[in-house]
């Protein structure tokens, strides 16, 4: 090798080493999203009418109680009830969400009466913060209805009519578009698939309903991925939720037009699956078989990437004060097996080399769906433990499968 190769190819590998790190943290060959839900600060637009003490949902999390001897209500954060728009308090979940595996951030987002909702957390807590560009977002549009209770049962007690509509028209769309190409996706640390903005649609139905069926919803979606083109990107990556009991589906029967999934996705220009959460049975172990049966169901018929999700618990009595036992993940919800399947979710990112290697967890802080990787009195920092431990390959399977049995 001459003298002008040895410095191209030093030059090269210089390069290659420095594509591994962002701003000074070291890059995964995965992508750790964990959820974050946006409610535990004071909204300016609708937080008076729902929390108001002004501190977002925290006024309806310290309310939980115990509905069954052991039940741990209310949820008890070690860090206190920190407002997730705070810079101050974004800095620390980064520093500790990196430090633990965890390097992206899905931020639930919403957009109801013209406006968003919900957003200062991303805002003014997320974008404010010094350190977020060790992390890389993106947004998860949480188009579903809301009932007027649901946010706020000891405000608003047994008024359960449609407060919000999750569907929205085309020219409220339009707005949406110019918002979050405009305000997020230029944003250096925006999480993108082959170049393309990821947008995360999560009720397909609700999109296509709103629209006024799938003619509509195709015209959307070709506006959007105009309007992305038109400010430098290649186009929107659109990321949906897989629904469905044990048959996976997208979109009902309702709304799909007879059409297979696959003719659906084509027919949107759909780039990826994931999920949310895993739903509900008592049992934890039961609905993590029954999320890997999914998965393999899908991944079977798919012709576009899914991207495995990891549940933590469910536990959502504080807002429906006649819920029980029989509505809450019970048994052997720990971190041991939640470890076990996050290692299961690694395993089939490495089964499918020709996608990006990402994992959705469920979730950052949701406290109020008993869902949550930060610290609590309970189990510490154990969860976060765990991410870190089978992210950096110190998996110890006896240690999790023992825990599964």
């Amino acid at each position: 090798m001459n003298k002008l190769g040895l410095l191209l190819y030093l030059t090269v590998l210089q390069l290659s080493i420095g594509i591994c790190y962002l701003h000074g943290q070291e890059k995964s060959a995965y992508t750790v999203a964990a959820y974050i839900w946006p409610s535990c600060h004071h909204d300016a637009r609708f937080g008076n009418m729902l929390w108001p003490d002004k501190t977002g949902e925290w006024e309806v999390i310290k309310k939980g109680t115990p509905r069954f001897e052991g039940h741990f209500q209310p949820k008890q954060p070690l860090w206190e009830n920190e407002l997730d728009n705070d810079p101050k308090v974004m800095e620390k979940w980064i520093d500790l969400a990196v430090g633990h595996g965890v390097n992206t951030f899905i931020f639930d987002w919403y957009w109801f009466d013209d406006g968003p909702f919900l957003e200062s957390s991303l805002n003014d807590g997320f974008l404010q913060a010094k350190n977020n560009t060790k992390m890389q977002f993106y947004v998860m549009w949480a188009n579903h209805d809301v009932k007027k209770n649901y946010w706020n049962v000891h405000k608003f007690k047994d008024d359960d009519h449609i407060l919000w509509e999750g569907g929205v028209n085309f020219d409220v769309f339009k707005h949406i578009v110019q918002r979050v190409t405009t305000k997020y996706f230029k944003k250096e640390n925006y999480y993108k698939i082959a170049g393309k903005p990821v947008f995360y649609i999560f009720d397909l139905n609700n999109f296509v309903r709103g629209l006024g069926g799938l003619k509509a919803a195709v015209e959307a979606i070709d506006y959007f991925n105009r309007e992305v083109k038109k400010a430098g990107f290649p186009g929107v990556h659109i990321q949906v939720r897989a629904g469905g009991e044990l048959t996976p589906s997208l979109l009902s029967k309702e709304w799909s037009e007879g059409l297979s999934i696959n003719a659906v996705i084509e027919k949107l220009n759909i780039n990826s699956v994931t999920k949310y959460g895993w739903g509900m049975d008592p049992d934890y172990l039961k609905l993590g078989k029954e999320t890997i049966w999914k998965r393999e169901k899908l991944d079977s018929i798919l012709k576009i990437p899914y991207f495995p999700n990891v549940s933590i618990g469910w536990d959502d009595t504080p807002r429906f004060p006649k819920k029980g036992k029989e509505d809450i993940i019970l048994y052997n919800n720990t971190p041991a097996s939640f470890g076990y399947y996050l290692q299961k979710a690694k395993e089939y990112c490495d089964q499918h080399p020709d996608q990006p290697k990402l994992i959705t967890i469920f979730a950052w802080n949701e406290w109020i769906e008993g869902s949550y990787l930060l610290p609590d009195v309970k189990y510490g920092f154990q969860y976060l433990n765990t991410v870190k431990e089978v992210m950096a390959g110190q998996y110890q399977q006896g240690k999790y499968e023992s825990n599964k049995q």
